[in-house]
């Protein structure tokens, strides 16, 4: 029986408006033989922009000094916009066919690029055996799944056959900030094996000039061990009102009345802009219309308002939630809407452009009218100049726009890795190194600090953090030699046992923390699967007592025998201070799950002897680069890469190793 849809009265109605059709580029090509004799006409470096859309990075690529010659994607609309801003060839090929990736991989190492630039969409990262990804380069075997589903593998694949002289990848920073880093952490393993210098990072795109609160995770690669230096951020932000504010007011629902001409994007879908450019920005983002162009504005029209929308937009300032509406105008439950409608703020930034803004504007109102932005205004956000358009009807120009890279922060960046080739400075040190180094150290290192994170089971891990952190380190040694035979929660609880347990607990002045061990033993006596080798952080954390911290240290120090076990990465213990000291980096005081656990990333790497190197963060925190400005350098395994030690120890070192003069 045939199904009977129901409009529903509260949709969203989706933005109609004029369907542009855009000319190619006249440098634009049909086909690879195309591409190829095109090359000699071009005399900038070349770049590729795999998963390109509507060319978000081409174009701030091509404005910082690059030609984008190649763009591939499988969204037809997208790609015509591409192909209408940029030489060379536009084109639809599957990135997630193993065929088609090496195909495209070989074509473009004959063409000789600079750079290949990319990001690969996350909606469906997966995780893969470990092994997989390592035999993708060192064995030049295919890992068997389902590549659609790891497209971040396929831009991996390309590279690895291609060889560019530089990597950039973009992406959002939740692939870097699962759990244990994964994706982000092999990616940079097996960049380095490849011979390329990483850099990682999660970027604010307010510093470089865009208008709203976006962040991307950057990851930059230069080949020959050069160093990339990461683009100076600007002085100053760039507000909505430097933005936005020369625009002139249109209501809901309006539509230039010049009408469409599809043959002639040029002569249909315009506003006049009476104005003269007030900012720096508003300029840069009208100086590509010239001669009759310079008094119109394209594109800058949205969806229709509801009536009851536009008497609940006239209730609210930028500061207002949706809960704050009137009752009988709501037509969501604010409870779980509570931030459905936004008003946006003329002195501040505005939210995050994502591709949702083609279904549902409400979280875009206009700070002063009252309707939802426009796709100019939305595409002034992102930073894309007022001349470029975007091909098919405005909700295909509000994803274009909203999957993009902001124009603005590719130009810094592009021009940052052409800067970094030209001066190529030396980077010192690699996250291979940098991880072997420490993994070494602490394998050799006979007696520990926090005696512990050498445990040979999760519950003398649990026991001893929960008992003994943040005792002196000589009674700290005392306390582990005398309990570290209660390998198991049954052994702890074992009367003659717990009964010199809590002796010493009483000793020390720990019985209040006992307590928390015998519960937490109990417990485990009871859910014995819960500790053994192959649960994980959360099913430890579920007994009483045990919090999340000791629950993943314990899962760090002992891990699941899977080959696809979850290492998290550990902001505790002082890693930061000693990330944040090497690295020269305030990572200690900014966002410590971010800016954090990237910095930690970068030093313990993504191999086998990660976790090692992971541990012995944590050792150096305790025992050598502890907290004060005296820490002991001298005796640091990773002193001659530490910026603190450079500016802050010198004349110890050389005491130390005996160059004193």
């Amino acid at each position: 029986m045939a199904t009977i849809k129901v409009r529903d009265p509260y949709a969203v109605k989706m933005v109609r408006g004029p369907y542009v059709k855009l000319k190619p580029h006249p440098l634009a090509v049909s086909n690879k033989d195309e591409l190829v004799d095109l090359l000699a006409r071009l005399k900038r470096p070349l770049a590729v922009d795999l998963f390109c859309g509507a060319g978000g990075l081409s174009l701030g690529l091509a404005e910082a000094g690059f030609d984008v010659i190649l763009g591939v994607d499988n969204d037809e609309f997208a790609l015509e916009t591409h192909r209408a801003y940029h030489p060379g060839l536009s084109a639809n090929w599957d990135l997630g066919n193993d065929a088609v990736v090496e195909e495209v991989a070989n074509f473009i190492r004959t063409l000789g690029v600079t750079l290949i630039a990319g990001g690969p969409p996350c909606q469906a990262f997966s995780r893969v055996g470990r092994s997989g990804l390592r035999n993708l380069v060192r064995q030049g075997v295919r890992p068997e799944h389902d590549m659609r589903k790891d497209l971040w593998q396929a831009f991996l694949w390309i590279v690895s056959i291609a060889r560019p002289t530089a990597v950039l990848m973009e992406n959002v920073p939740d692939m870097a900030l699962d759990r244990d880093m994964w994706i982000l952490r092999s990616m940079v393993d097996e960049l380095e094996l490849m011979g390329y210098s990483v850099e990682e990072r999660v970027v604010p795109a307010w510093e470089y000039g865009v208008p709203q609160t976006r962040s991307r995770l950057i990851l930059i690669g230069l080949a020959h061990g050069v160093r990339f230096d990461w683009p100076v951020p600007a002085a100053t932000e760039i507000n909505l009102r430097n933005a936005i504010g020369d625009l002139p007011e249109v209501g809901g629902g309006w539509r230039p009345d010049n009408g469409d001409d599809p043959s002639d994007p040029v002569a249909s879908g315009w506003a006049n802009y009476p104005l003269v450019p007030q900012t720096e920005f508003q300029r840069e983002m009208r100086k590509g219309l010239t001669g009759r162009l310079t008094h119109r504005l394209y594109d800058h029209i949205t969806r229709p308002v509801r009536e009851d929308d536009a008497l609940a937009f006239a209730q609210m300032d930028s500061t207002t939630r949706y809960a704050d509406i009137d009752e009988h105008l709501k037509r969501y439950r604010s409870d779980i809407f509570d931030d459905k409608y936004k008003r946006l703020d003329w002195n501040g930034l505005s939210r995050t452009i994502t591709a949702h803004i083609a279904k549902d504007g409400y979280g875009f109102i206009h700070p002063e009218q009252d309707r939802t932005i426009t796709v100019r205004e939305a595409a002034r956000i992102q930073t894309f100049p007022d001349h470029v358009r975007f091909a098919g009807p405005p909700s295909a120009a509000f994803r274009q726009i909203g999957n993009a890279v902001p124009p603005m922060l590719a130009n810094h960046l592009g021009r940052a890795v052409l800067d970094s080739l030209h001066y190529s400075h030396a980077e010192p040190w690699s996250t291979r190194d940098i991880s072997k180094t420490l993994a070494t150290w602490f394998r050799r290192r006979k007696r520990l600090t926090t005696p512990w994170l050498k445990a040979e089971s999760r519950w003398q891990v649990i026991q001893a953090e929960t008992m003994w952190s943040r005792l002196a380190r000589d009674h700290v040694q005392e306390a582990w030699a005398a309990t570290r035979q209660l390998v198991t929660p049954a052994d702890s609880l074992e009367p003659s046992n717990l009964k010199a347990l809590e002796l010493y607990a009483k000793i020390r002045g720990r019985s209040d923390r006992l307590e928390l061990v015998k519960s937490a033993a109990k417990w485990f006596v009871a859910h014995p699967a819960a500790i053994g080798r192959n649960a994980e952080a959360p099913e430890l954390a579920a007994a009483p007592g045990v919090n999340s911290t000791v629950a993943d240290l314990a899962v760090l120090v002992c891990p699941s025998y899977s080959e696809d076990r979850d290492e998290p990465v550990l902001v505790i213990n002082g890693v930061l201070r000693v990330a944040a000291r090497f690295l020269g980096e305030n990572v200690e005081h900014k966002n410590r799950y971010s800016d954090g656990r990237l910095a930690v990333a970068r030093l313990i790497g993504g191999e086998d002897r990660a976790q090692d190197a992971h541990l012995a963060l944590m050792e150096l925190a305790a025992s050598t680069c502890t907290a004060g400005r005296s820490p002991d350098c001298g005796h640091c395994p990773l002193l001659d890469g530490c910026k603190f030690a450079a500016e802050n120890c010198y004349q110890e070192v050389l005491e130390i190793t005996n160059l004193a003069v």
